[in-house]
C-alpha cells in the first residue's frame, strides 16, 4: 500500500514544492540521492544531489524528500545510490527523467512524484536492436502532445490531478493504449470507460485525471486495444494508490510506472562467421554481401538476429596465423578478407572477370584458404584501383568517408605500409618510426611521397568494405534482423593500436585465462592487457570510438570474456602457457600478512621445486641430460633452472635449437610439456613490480612443492588461496566493472550481451544485471556447481542460451565423441532409459534445438552448423570438421566453411519450416514475412521514382553512385 503522506514538513510554504518518491531497497550505509540539471538538484554533482531519507512502508523501503522550487520549474533528473560520503555506488540506467511542473500550480502545492528505479533491462527497448528494427513500425506513431505537458485543470479544493504514465515500446499499427481501474474515473476495470493514454514520443504514453479525494485509493492497470477489439492487459499484480489522512496532500500526482508488464519478449537467431559463409557469388571465402542472403534465409526461418565473429583485419603476420578473428591488427579497420571485388567497378573489364571466374573455381574449397583468398582479393582490387583510382578518391562519397574516419584511417594506411616494407608488423623494428607521432604519420601520408597510391590503396579497400557492410547491415535492419557483432577483448600486441597508443596498454604483459571448461592449463592470448588508468583520463575515449564504429553496422554486439572489464588473467610476456598468471586488478598476499599466519620461507615456496626424484620420474633414463642442458644442482638433489632456461619462452628457443642439431633424446613436444610442467611446480608467484608481494599459484594442490609442505602450512595456503580466489576481490572487481563497463554500454545504443563463460566472480552476474547485459548460457557449460548439463528451462530471462558456440565442438560432434557423457546425457536430460543413439540424429537435434526455444532466454541463437543437424541430408560430413575453434590451439586454423550454399538453403522448404515451427511453436517472436517484404519494396520504389527523373542512379551494391546523383 503506497502512502502518500510523506512530506518533509506541515508549516504553510510560499512556492511550490516536489516530493520524491521511489522504492528501493538499500544496504547498510547506503542512501539515494536525486541529482539533476538544476542547482537545487546539484546540477549533475551528485556531491550536491538532494539527499533523500528512508520510510518503511509495509514491506517496502520507500526512499523521499520535499524540496521548494520556482513556479515554472523544470528539469532533468536521475536517481543515484551513494555512501555516506557521497560516493556514488550505482546509478539508474536509461534516460534521463524530465520534470515540468504543471501550468497555473499556486503557492505551497505539492506535485508528488512517484518513481520506479530504472535498470538496465528497462532501457533494452531503447536500444536499436529493439527500436529500430525488432519494434520498427511500418507507419512511424504522431506526437499526440508534448512529455510531461499537463491539460487538465483543478476545479476544487477536494481535487487531485493524477498523471499517468507508462512506456510502452511495442505498439502495432492501430492500437492504443488505456488505463483501467477499480474507480469509475478509470471504467471499473471496463476498457469502455477507461482513460485513453496520449503518445508522447520515445515510446512513452501518458494521459491527466482530475479525481476528488474520495475517489482514492484505487487500483488500476495498463492495457493496449486493438482496432479490431482486442484487448493485452498488463500481467502482475494490480497496481494501488493510495492516500493517508495527514492534512498537507499533494494536489498533483505524477505517476511513472515504468514499463508496461507485459510477456517478456522472447527472440532466436543463427550464428555463423562471416568465413564460413558459402554461397554462389563467393570467392573462396563468405564476403559481407553475402550477409543479404543470410538475412533473406533467417527470415523464412523465423529468425530475428544473426550473429557473426569478429570482422575486423587481422593481417599482422601476413599468413593464416591471422586467421584468428580475436586478433585485430586494427579495431576500427574491416577486414580485407570480406570484400566482394566484382562489386567494386561497375566496368569491370572482360580479362578481370575471367580472373575473377577462375579464382572462384581454384578456391572453392571444403576449406578457407585464408592466404591464397586474400592474396587473390587484393591483387584484383589493386588492379581495379589502378584503373579508376581517381574516379573513386575524388568522389564525394569517398571524400566523406574519409574525413568520417581519418583519425583511425591515416595511421592504419601508414601502419599496413610500414608493415609491408620493414615486412614485419613489430613496429619496434621500424627504426625511426617504431614510435609514434602525428608529425610523423602526415609524412607518411603525404600526397607527394613515392609510396601514396600505396597509402590510397589501403583507403580504397576500407572505403569498398565500408559500403558494402553498410548495404548488409541496412537490408538487414529493413528485413527485421538484428545484425550482432563481437568486441574481442583484447587487440594484438604488434597492432595499429599498440603502435598509436602505447600509453593504453602494459606491453610487459598477456593476457589470458584461467584453467576452465577449455583448457584445464588456462590459456594464454598473447595480448597485452589495458592500462585502464590510462584509459579513464579520458573517460576511456578509445573505447568509445571503438564501439561508436561498430554502431554504423550493427545494432547489438557480443562483449568477448566479459569477465575481463572486471578483472584479466595477466601473464608475463615471456609466459607461453596460460598457468602461471595473476589477476588484475586484485589485493595480492603481502609478506607480512603471510608471515603472521606462519608462512616465511618464499625461495622455497616461489621458486621450482625440482627435485633428482621428480626428473627421473618425468624423463626417465634421459634425467641426467635434461639437467645438464637445463638446470643446475644447488641443494643435494634439488635442482634449479639455469638463467638461461628459467622461462617457458627460454626453454623452448633452447629446444627449437637442440632439436635442429638432432641432440633430444626424445619428441620436442613432450620434453617442452615436461619442463614447463617443472617451472609451474611452485605454490606462490612473487609480484614482479613488488618482491613483497604474491599470488596464490591455480591449483596449487596439484603440485608436488605443495604435497611436500607440512600439513599445517598445508592448511594456511589452501584457506589463503580459497579467500584470494573467491571472496577477497569481490568488491574490487565490482568497482572495477561500474568504472569501464558504462563507458562501452553509453558510448552507443547498440543492443550488450556478455560472454560470461569459464571462472565467474560472484559479482559479475548482479552487476550485469544491473547494467541490463545479457549473459551466455551454453547447456554443456552449466554456471551452476554440480550441475554436469544445463536445465535451459530453469535459465534467467536476461541470457542468451545456446547448445554450443565457436569455442567448442557443434552439437553433432559433442554427442559423438563420449560415449558414457552421451548415455548420462540421454538418461538425465531426455528422461530415456533406452539406448541413446551413437550419431545425433535429426531427432536428437530436434529435442535439444526445443529445449532451448521454449526456455525464458531472452534470446536463443544456434550456429548454423547445429540448425543443418536436424535434417540428415546436412550430416554428410564428418563431425569434428565442422568445429571453429580449437581453443587448446593456440595456433588453430580458423577456416571451417559450411559445406552448403545459401542459395540451396533457401530454397529448402522443408528444413526453414522445421525450424519456423519450432520458433513459432515456442511463443518466440518471429519476423513477419510481408512486413520485411514491404520495407524493401518501399525502399525499391523510392528508388525507382529518381531513376525517372535520374535514369544514372543504380542500387547501391558495392559501388558508389555517380556524382550528380542525390543521396536518397
Amino acid at each position: 500500500m503506497v502512502n502518500l503522506g510523506l512530506l518533509s514538513g506541515t508549516k504553510s510554504v510560499k512556492s511550490p514544492r516536489v516530493n520524491f518518491r521511489i522504492p528501493y531497497y538499500t544496504h547498510w550505509g547506503q542512501s539515494l540521492i536525486v541529482c539533476g540539471s538544476e542547482p537545487v538538484l546539484g546540477s549533475w554533482n551528485v556531491k550536491k544531489g538532494f539527499l533523500l531519507r528512508p520510510v518503511h512502508e509495509g514491506d517496502q523501503l520507500i526512499w523521499c524528500g520535499n524540496i521548494a522550487v520556482p513556479s515554472g520549474f523544470s528539469c532533468e533528473y536521475s536517481y543515484y545510490v551513494v555512501d555516506d560520503e557521497r560516493n556514488v555506488l550505482r546509478w539508474e540506467m536509461g534516460k534521463k527523467r524530465k520534470l515540468l511542473l504543471p501550468e497555473g500550480i499556486k503557492d505551497g502545492e505539492v506535485v508528488q512524484l512517484h518513481d520506479l528505479w530504472q535498470t538496465g533491462g528497462d532501457a533494452l527497448p531503447f536500444r536499436s536492436a529493439f527500436k529500430n528494427v525488432i519494434f520498427r513500425q511500418s507507419l512511424s506513431l504522431n506526437i499526440e502532445r508534448p512529455e510531461g505537458l499537463i491539460h487538465d485543470k483543478l476545479d476544487g479544493e477536494d481535487s487531485i490531478l493524477v498523471h499517468f504514465k507508462i512506456c510502452c515500446p511495442n505498439v502495432e499499427e492501430d492500437t492504443s493504449v488505456y488505463v483501467i481501474g477499480s474507480t469509475s474515473k478509470l471504467g471499473q476495470w471496463k476498457i469502455e470507460g477507461g482513460l485513453k493514454l496520449s503518445y508522447a514520443g520515445e515510446s512513452i504514453w501518458e494521459t491527466d485525471c482530475v479525481m476528488q479525494r474520495g475517489d482514492l485509493p484505487f487500483k488500476y492497470k495498463y492495457c493496449k486495444y486493438g482496432k479490431t477489439g482486442s484487448i493485452s492487459l498488463e500481467t502482475g499484480p494490480h497496481r494501488e494508490l493510495s492516500v493517508d489522512s495527514s492534512n498537507n496532500q499533494p494536489r498533483y500526482i505524477f505517476l511513472s510506472d515504468g514499463m508496461m508488464r507485459e510477456m517478456p519478449w522472447r527472440g532466436a537467431g543463427v550464428a555463423v562467421p562471416v568465413f564460413s559463409i558459402r554461397s554462389e557469388a563467393d570467392l573462396g571465402v563468405g564476403e559481407f554481401l553475402d550477409l543479404k542472403l543470410l538475412v533473406d534465409w533467417s527470415v523464412a526461418s523465423g529468425f530475428h538476429l544473426v550473429q557473426l565473429l569478429p570482422i575486423n583485419d587481422t593481417s599482422v603476420h601476413k599468413m593464416w596465423w591471422d586467421s584468428y578473428p580475436y586478433s585485430s591488427l586494427s579495431v576500427f579497420a574491416l577486414h580485407p578478407l570480406y570484400l566482394r571485388v566484382e562489386a567494386l567497378s561497375q566496368n569491370m573489364p572482360e580479362d578481370l572477370k575471367k580472373e575473377i571466374e577462375k579464382a572462384k573455381v581454384q578456391l572453392d574449397l571444403k576449406d578457407v584458404d585464408y592466404e591464397a583468398t586474400l592474396a587473390t582479393k587484393l591483387s584484383i582490387a589493386k588492379k581495379i584501383f589502378d584503373r579508376e583510382k581517381d574516379l573513386i578518391l575524388k568522389s564525394d562519397s569517398f571524400q566523406n568517408f574519409y574525413s568520417e574516419n581519418e583519425d583511425w584511417l591515416k595511421p592504419y594506411a601508414a601502419f599496413c605500409f610500414l608493415r609491408d616494407f620493414f615486412e614485419t608488423s613489430d613496429h619496434s623494428q621500424w627504426g625511426r618510426f617504431s614510435h609514434y607521432s602525428n608529425d610523423k604519420l602526415e609524412k607518411l601520408v603525404l600526397k607527394d611521397s613515392f609510396h601514396y597510391d600505396i597509402i590510397c590503396f589501403n583507403y580504397y579497400v576500407q572505403y569498398h568494405l565500408h559500403l558494402q557492410l553498410s548495404e548488409a547491415a541496412e537490408y538487414s535492419r529493413k528485413k527485421g534482423v538484428i545484425l550482432k557483432g563481437d568486441l574481442p577483448i583484447g587487440v594484438d600486441r604488434n597492432s595499429v593500436d599498440t603502435w598509436v597508443y602505447p600509453n593504453l596498454f602494459r606491453m610487459n604483459t598477456s593476457t589470458g585465462a584461467p584453467p576452465d571448461y577449455f583448457d584445464k592449463n588456462g590459456q594464454n592470448w598473447g595480448f597485452p592487457t589495458y592500462n585502464w588508468e590510462e584509459m579513464s583520463k579520458d573517460n576511456y575515449g578509445w573505447w568509445r570510438a571503438r564501439l561508436s564504429q561498430m554502431a554504423k553496422y550493427f545494432t547489438a554486439y557480443r562483449i568477448d570474456h566479459i569477465l575481463g572489464f572486471f578483472r584479466i588473467w595477466e601473464l608475463p610476456e615471456h609466459a607461453m602457457t596460460g598457468l602461471l598468471g595473476k589477476f588484475r586488478p586484485s589485493i595480492p598476499l603481502s609478506q607480512e600478512e603471510l608471515e603472521r599466519e606462519g608462512i616465511w620461507d618464499f625461495d622455497r615456496l616461489t621458486r621450482p621445486y625440482v627435485k633428482q626424484e621428480l626428473l627421473q620420474e618425468k624423463f626417465g633414463s634421459s634425467w641426467t641430460y635434461i639437467a645438464a642442458n637445463f638446470l643446475q644442482e644447488f641443494q643435494k638433489g634439488r635442482y634449479e633452472f639455469t638463467e638461461e632456461c628459467n622461462t617457458e619462452k627460454k626453454i623452448a628457443a633452447k629446444l627449437k635449437s637442440c632439436a635442429e642439431k638432432s641432440i633430444l633424446l626424445e619428441s620436442e613436444d613432450k620434453i617442452r610439456r615436461d619442463l614447463f610442467d617443472l617451472l609451474k611446480n611452485i605454490v606462490l608467484i612473487r609480484d614482479p613490480e613488488d618482491a613483497r608481494k604474491f599470488y596464490p599459484r591455480f591449483n596449487l594442490e596439484d603440485t608436488s612443492s605443495f604435497s611436500d609442505l607440512d600439513d599445517r602450512s598445508k592448511n594456511v595456503l589452501k584457506r589463503l588461496y580459497y579467500d584470494y580466489y573467491f571472496h577477497r576481490q569481490e568488491n574490487l572487481w565490482r568497482q572495477n566493472a561500474l568504472k569501464t563497463l558504462p563507458a562501452l554500454l553509453n558510448s552507443s545504443d547498440m543492443m550488450a550481451c556478455g560472454e560470461d563463460l569459464g571462472l565467474i566472480p560472484s559479482c559479475v552476474h548482479p552487476v550485469m544485471q544491473e547494467l541490463g547485459l545479457i549473459g551466455l548460457r551454453i547447456q554443456r557449460m552449466p554456471s551452476e556447481p554440480g550441475l554436469e548439463f544445463g536445465i535451459p528451462s530453469q535459465y534467467n530471462y536476461m541470457t542468451v542460451c545456446a547448445p554450443s558456440c565457436h569455442d567448442c565442438s557443434t552439437l553433432r560432434a559433442w554427442w559423438e565423441e563420449d560415449e558414457e557423457r552421451r548415455h548420462r546425457f540421454f538418461k538425465n536430460v531426455v528422461g530415456s532409459d533406452a539406448l541413446p543413439p551413437s550419431n545425433c540424429v535429426p531427432e536428437v537435434t530436434h529435442f535439444i534445438i526445443r529445449q532451448h526455444v521454449e526456455s525464458p532466454s531472452m534470446w536463443a541463437i544456434f550456429p548454423l552448423q547445429d540448425l543443418l543437424a536436424l535434417k540428415e541430408e546436412y550430416t554428410s560430413r564428418p563431425a569434428e570438421e565442422e568445429t571453429i575453434n580449437d581453443p587448446t590451439n593456440p595456433k588453430h586454423y580458423w577456416r571451417f566453411r559450411v559445406h552448403v550454399t545459401l542459395e540451396s538453403l533457401l530454397k529448402d522448404k522443408e528444413l526453414k519450416m522445421t525450424i519456423k515451427d519450432l520458433v513459432r511453436g515456442s511463443g518466440r517472436s518471429h519476423p513477419r514475412v510481408d512486413q520485411a517484404t514491404a520495407a524493401i519494396t518501399s525502399d525499391k520504389q523510392q528508388i525507382a521514382k529518381v531513376q525517372e527523373k535520374n535514369p544514372t542512379v543504380k542500387p547501391l551494391n558495392g559501388v558508389p553512385r555517380k556524382e550528380t546523383v542525390a543521396v536518397l
